[in-house]
């Protein structure tokens, strides 16, 4: 039974809830949970309805919910030391011991972790030091970053710049004038349906050198890519992609930043996206499944080819201007070094790996037959189905008809929680590492009544 007090009055009154309709919230038109509590792959809210949670929160809670050996290192650290500052060479034992362990679990040209609080910050850090890598090496004008359509990377406004999609945009007068964007590696909505993988990996490939071409590769500093593309649809690059793409970057000294705050420390069934896809990467992006978002920590791991110009840097012009308050807080860390300990005890790679084929072909026997469904892809345990008007012509719905959404909120009625992706008719599903074949089975059954109710 609903309960009759002022906490949803509040809610509406007082609080500004990221990427919402505020004006539908505020006056009470659109839907509010509160959460209470959560255990496994379930949350629960005040009013006791319980959800298998398929997307992990916002693909983050990685561990599963009620993890208490986390809690426990919070509250320990808490208790002995919540803060002290990472500037002028302090630390503690938390943020110290983390970055031990994040460069044991990194690609083997990595060197040095700097710390933040999410992946936007991150990857602001990352351009920042982009940037003072070029002006310490005497390329003042190398500074342009590219980027995919469809990518996500933050909601900053360096970092909502690269962001490939227009929700991001509209409004907020991005993209700053030095992102540039090139191909999304997205093969289902390729421009020719005749291509075939190697074809679209080819001109992907091209658009890419046709920008270097015409921006002149002299004023162009870095590549940002998500491994396998989150947001922007929950896209696996097509075979070939990376091992394209990369060559081509070496080639004009342009830096590679992989954006993991999605792929890293297991989704995929593997540490990171960079070791699934053979990149090799002059930056890491991470945090989501750093803590499993217990506590808010992210980060950005730096190869050692940028270490060396940044420690040149600083012999030529004094210690590092950047830094955030919060960099490396010992929570954070105390909640990092729990959360990849359970990680590794709990064998959550192999699982996301094992699980993740066990769910994806579950659901492609469960709906690669229906008329509407386009395509089922993913890697791991992230996953998406996508819906279009017409199968054989790739026609897509009428965004209007807003069937993802209305996918999504069946989804929910029958306990699961999807996401509805933007920019398309995309159920995105990421549900915890720890996931379970019977609880894949559940949130199968479950997409299969949704889409049969809506379709």
């Amino acid at each position: 039974m609903l309960r009759n007090d002022q906490l949803d009055q509040w809610d509406r009154e007082n609080f500004f809830h990221p990427s919402s309709h505020l004006a539908q919230h505020a006056r009470g038109e659109a839907p509010s949970r509160i959460v209470e509590t959560g255990s496994g792959v379930h949350i629960e809210d005040r009013d006791g309805t319980r959800l298998l949670d398929a997307f992990a929160g916002l693909y983050c809670v990685n561990v599963g919910y009620g993890r208490q050996e986390i809690a426990e290192a919070i509250a320990e650290q808490a208790k002995k030391l919540a803060y002290y500052h990472a500037y002028v060479g302090h630390g503690t034992e938390a943020s110290i011991t983390l970055s031990r362990m994040i460069l044991d679990r990194a690609p083997a040209n990595m060197s040095k972790v700097y710390f933040g609080l999410g992946g936007s910050d991150a990857n602001e850090t990352n351009i920042k030091l982009v940037w003072y890598y070029n002006n310490i090496l005497g390329r003042p004008e190398k500074k342009k970053i590219i980027s995919r359509w469809r990518g996500y990377h933050g909601s900053g406004l360096m970092t909502g710049s690269l962001t490939g999609l227009e929700l991001f945009h509209k409004k907020f007068d991005l993209p700053f004038a030095q992102v540039l964007h090139t191909e999304s590696p997205y093969y289902f909505r390729r421009p020719d349906l005749a291509m075939s993988e190697a074809d679209f990996v080819a001109h992907c490939a091209a658009e890419l050198e046709a920008l270097i071409e015409r921006e002149g590769a002299d004023t162009i500093a870095a590549f940002i890519g998500e491994p396998a593309m989150g947001t922007g649809g929950l896209v696996p690059p097509p075979a070939g992609y990376w091992q394209a793409i990369q060559p081509i970057l070496k080639k004009h000294d342009i830096l590679l930043i992989a954006d993991e705050v999605v792929t890293g420390f297991g989704r995929l069934g593997t540490m990171f996206g960079s070791d699934h896809y053979d990149m090799e990467a002059d930056l890491i992006t991470i945090a989501k499944g750093l803590t499993s978002a217990y506590a808010p920590l992210s980060g950005s791991i730096v190869g050692k080819k940028m270490w060396d110009v940044l420690v040149k840097g600083t012999d030529e012009n004094g210690p590092i201007g950047h830094g955030w308050t919060y960099s490396a807080h010992p929570v954070g860390a105390a909640a990092g070094i729990a959360n990849l300990e359970l990680v590794d005890s709990l064998g959550l790679v192999a699982n996301a790996g094992s699980v993740g084929s066990y769910m994806k072909q579950a659901l492609t026997d469960a709906l690669a037959g229906h008329a509407n469904v386009g395509e089922i892809r993913g890697e791991g345990l992230l996953m998406a189905v996508e819906f279009v008007e017409d199968r054989e012509t790739r026609t897509f719905f009428d965004p209007a008809r807003k069937v993802g959404p209305a996918v999504a909120a069946e989804l929910l009625k029958n306990g699961v929680i999807a996401r509805a992706m933007p920019q398309g008719d995309i159920i995105g599903f990421a549900p915890p590492l720890c996931l379970t074949r019977e609880e894949a089975d559940m949130i199968v059954d479950a997409a299969k009544k949704s889409v049969l109710a809506v379709l």
